[in-house]
């Protein structure tokens, strides 16, 4: 079994840690946080030492995979330190949060001989995969257009007692980067190569609390079709994500891990799917242990994992094509984030 450490001690890391432990994926060797109680905390719950720094958990345990699981700026510093180190590297979204990181993290990961995966989790989902299967069969029929939302609640609260959220240097984003970033990444997912966006984002709710944006809109033009994109986190509370796609032959609706198909004649049908309970929030999906097994086994056949840079990056310039149009007032290609690059 592999030696496992995790970097970052709050939420999202006891998803890992569990998806680690309950598949036995991998032998937790370390947890290190700045704080020092909280990897005392989760060393005493999961096993493994405690650290107060990456460098210092490293040095003494040599493990083989490294997962990310701190606020967003440490994200690429860390991935190219554990790389460099000759340690394999499991991050959490977003994997950047500047073009800059991203060049960054590419020439990182080009020079490495160690691999590099993101957590994706979503499309592990079984109605991600149900849905995505529908769609290549052309069961469904052409696609005309589809449309993705994410309404949730973050207050004052949220931002001000972590010391890194609502600011531009540290978080990046909000609504965007940390809230729905996953369903951006599902437009893509299902509809293929994004080529440009028309976005605008805003502050409405958190004025004078944050920098960094409460909602996000935009028009997404694909190769083969248009999309619109709807975030916010000044709703009163956090519904599933939707994402509906239009078809000739019926248009399928995704809620959540609820799927349902409207046709044309006005039946209406609810596929049944398999649902996973999921080990963090519900809105987080259910997709984080198979997300993380599938990496691990990459390591272990030498075979692609599908979730590496890659895979995606067509996520990664179309969110930073959406913050760059918002900024500017204008339309921006995918080919121009790449070309920045």
């Amino acid at each position: 079994m592999m030696k496992s450490a995790i970097v970052g001690c709050g939420g999202i890391a006891v998803v890992h840690a569990q998806s680690l432990i309950q598949r036995q994926i991998g032998e937790i060797v370390g947890f290190a946080d700045i704080k020092p109680e909280r990897a005392q905390a989760y060393a005493q719950r999961f096993g493994g030492r405690a650290y107060s720094s990456l460098e210092e958990m490293l040095s003494a345990e040599k493990p083989d995979v490294l997962h990310i699981c701190t606020p967003h700026y440490l994200h690429v510093p860390m991935a190219v330190y554990a790389l460099g180190q000759g340690v394999h590297v499991f991050m959490e979204k977003p994997p950047v949060i500047s073009t800059q990181q991203y060049r960054q993290l590419a020439e990182a990961v080009q020079q490495a001989e160690k691999r590099i995966g993101f957590c994706f989790q979503n499309r592990y989902n079984k109605s991600v995969q149900l849905i995505k299967g529908l769609l290549a069969s052309g069961e469904a029929g052409k696609v005309l257009g589809a449309r993705g939302f994410v309404t949730w609640c973050r207050n004052e609260k949220y931002y001000t007692e972590s010391g890194w959220r609502g600011s531009l240097t540290t978080e990046g984003g909000s609504a965007l980067a940390n809230q729905s970033v996953h369903t951006l990444d599902l437009l893509n997912y299902f509809l293929g190569k994004p080529v440009w966006t028309d976005a605008r984002m805003a502050n409405h709710h958190l004025q004078g609390v944050i920098e960094t944006e409460d909602t996000v809109e935009a028009y997404i033009r694909y190769e083969n079709v248009n999309a619109s994109f709807y975030a916010t986190t000044a709703y009163c509370a956090d519904v599933p994500p939707l994402i509906e796609i239009a078809c000739e032959n019926r248009t399928i609706r995704m809620e959540g891990e609820r799927v349902t198909y409207f046709y044309p004649d006005a039946r209406v049908e609810l596929p049944e799917v398999e649902v996973t309970a999921p080990l963090g929030k519900s809105y987080w999906g259910s997709g984080h242990a198979g997300c993380i097994e599938d990496f691990y086994e990459s390591i272990k056949t030498q075979k692609r994992y599908e979730q590496d840079l890659e895979g995606i990056e067509d996520t990664l310039k179309l969110m930073l094509a959406v913050y760059e149009s918002a900024r500017t007032d204008s339309r921006i290609y995918t080919d121009s984030i790449a070309a920045a690059l």
